[in-house]
C-alpha cells in the first residue's frame, strides 16, 4: 500500500483499506513520496489498520524487483533509514510501527544470505524491542527462526494465495509466466489450504505444506 509517487498513481488503496487488518507501507526507496506515506498512514489508522513498513532496495526505477549488490551493512542502514522515515508520521499521527515486511528483491535475498537476514533483524532489534520482522514461510523455517531467536526479534511467517511456489517453498520468480494464478478459483482454493494447514499443489503439481 502506499505506493503512489508524485503524479503516478498505484493501487486503490481507499477501496483496499477497509477489507483488511495489516498493511505495507511504502517508505519511499522503491515507491511512496513523503505525502503519500503521511496520507496512507492516516488512512490505515482511520480504518484501525496495523501499519506494517515496506522498506527496499533504493530503486524506484526498478520498482524494488531489481537484486543490488548492497553488503549486510548497508542493509542494516538502508532498513534503517526506511523505518525512520515511515515511523515518524506514525507517531505524529499517534501511532507507531507495528512490524517490519521487506519488499521485491530484498525480501527474497533474504531467504538465501544469513547475513542480510542477520542484518534485516539488527534493523528491527536496533530500532525498536519486540519489533517484528515478516519473512517468507517455508517447508523448513529453523535457520530463520534461529537467528531470529539470537537477537530477540519475533517473525512473522507470511504465505501467498496467489503466486506459485516452488518444491522448497520459495516462490516461482515473477519472470516466469505462471508465477502469479490467472483463476480466481485456484487462489481461493490455495489460501484456504493455507490458512487450514493443509497441503497444496506447488508449481509441478506436487503436495507441498508449509
Amino acid at each position: 500500500m502506499g505506493e503512489s509517487f508524485g503524479a503516478w498513481q498505484m493501487g486503490d488503496d481507499s477501496r483496499v483499506m477497509p477489507l483488511i487488518d495489516q498493511a505495507n507501507l511504502a517508505c519511499g526507496f522503491h515507491a511512496g513520496d513523503p505525502l503519500t506515506m503521511q496520507r496512507t498512514v492516516a488512512l490505515a489508522l482511520q480504518h484501525g489498520v496495523q501499519i506494517g513498513a515496506h522498506p527496499a532496495y533504493p530503486d524506484l526505477q526498478g520498482f524494488g524487483r531489481r537484486h543490488l549488490r548492497c553488503s549486510a551493512e548497508e542493509v542494516e542502514a538502508l532498513l534503517l533509514y526506511q523505518l525512520g522515515a515511515l515511523d515518524a508520521f506514525c507517531r505524529a499521527a499517534g501511532s507507531q510501527l507495528a512490524y517490519v515486511k521487506p519488499h521485491g528483491a530484498l525480501y527474497h535475498d533474504l531467504l538465501g544470505d544469513d547475513r542480510l537476514l542477520t542484518a534485516a533483524l539488527s534493523a528491527c532489534a536496533r530500532f525498536r524491542r519486540g519489533l517484528p520482522l515478516m519473512v517468507l514461510a517455508q517447508v523448513d523455517n529453523a535457520r530463520a527462526q534461529q537467528l531470529a531467536d539470537a537477537v530477540g526479534v519475533p517473525l512473522l511467517f507470511e504465505a501467498f494465495a496467489d503466486r506459485a511456489y516452488q518444491p522448497d517453498g520459495r516462490l516461482l520468480p515473477r519472470s516466469q509466466a505462471s508465477a502469479v494464478h490467472a483463476g480466481e478459483e485456484q487462489t481461493i482454493a490455495q489460501g484456504l489450504a493455507i490458512a487450514r494447514g493443509e497441503p497444496f499443489a506447488d508449481c509441478n503439481g506436487q503436495a507441498l505444506q508449509l
